[in-house]
């Protein structure tokens, strides 16, 4: 899950930032209202975090702007001004949720996952064969043994159990988790997978995860997969 966090004081958006990777989220940051409208219109981001008093633009111009472009991620506005006004105004201009600071991280935790569930057709718990990922509580099991993942691992696990038989490129892979862009010479992805397998593949005699030469990894099961862990290119 990928989140934008729109906030012009480094030190509450460093605070964000951290917080919600160690949550397993990616985060992209924006320190002014025109940045954010244009990284919103460069990628697609699961939710974001908008501050309304930013140094160019109120905030709630930048969420109009958003909303123009037919964006439809879900926006929980960050701000100081509490007033029932203000909080009516935000939501009724596309705001999605009103949190007033200061704020107790636990609470913006409980509101984003809360949003994202809100936003996401899929389930709460996901089952590829033997492998279930329970989103909310952030547990893994594989033949009702329990798997300890670091934020990341359980990021991309999650990422290709939503896209379960589909091919996934490094370059999706990379963007979707980290706050970064593929520059096509990391090899973060492949290091990461192998840890993945390690932990949810070597100790099985089925095999979940899989290489599609040419193109990245795929995630699902020998039936719609390949019981030695590699899938040749199909199409063009």
């Amino acid at each position: 899950m990928r989140i934008l966090v729109v906030e012009d004081e480094k030190r509450i958006a460093d605070f964000l930032g951290r917080g919600l990777e160690s949550s397993g989220f990616a985060v992209d940051t924006a320190a002014d209202g025109a940045t954010a409208v244009e990284m919103t219109h460069a990628a697609d981001y699961d939710l974001i975090i908008l501050d309304l008093g930013l140094p160019d633009m109120d905030g709630l111009k930048v969420l109009e702007k958003i909303r123009n472009r037919k964006t439809t991620s879900p926006v929980l506005i960050l701000s100081a001004r509490g007033a029932v006004d203000d909080r009516v105004q935000g939501l009724e201009q596309g705001a999605d949720d009103y949190l007033v600071k200061p704020f107790a991280f636990v609470e913006l935790l409980a509101r984003v996952r809360a949003l994202l569930r809100r936003g996401q057709p899929s389930p709460e718990r996901l089952q590829t064969g033997d492998l279930s990922l329970d989103c909310i509580r952030r547990r893994v099991m594989r033949n009702n043994e329990p798997i300890e993942l670091a934020p990341k691992e359980f990021a991309i696990l999650e990422y290709m159990m939503r896209n379960r038989g589909r091919p996934l490129s490094r370059t999706m892979i990379v963007e979707h988790v980290w706050d970064m862009d593929y520059d096509g010479l990391t090899n973060i992805v492949d290091v990461y997978i192998r840890h993945l397998r390690s932990k949810i593949d070597d100790r099985f005699p089925v095999k979940l995860i899989h290489t599609v030469r040419g193109i990245g990894y795929m995630l699902d099961t020998p039936e719609q997969g390949a019981s030695a862990g590699t899938l040749p290119v199909s199409g063009g």
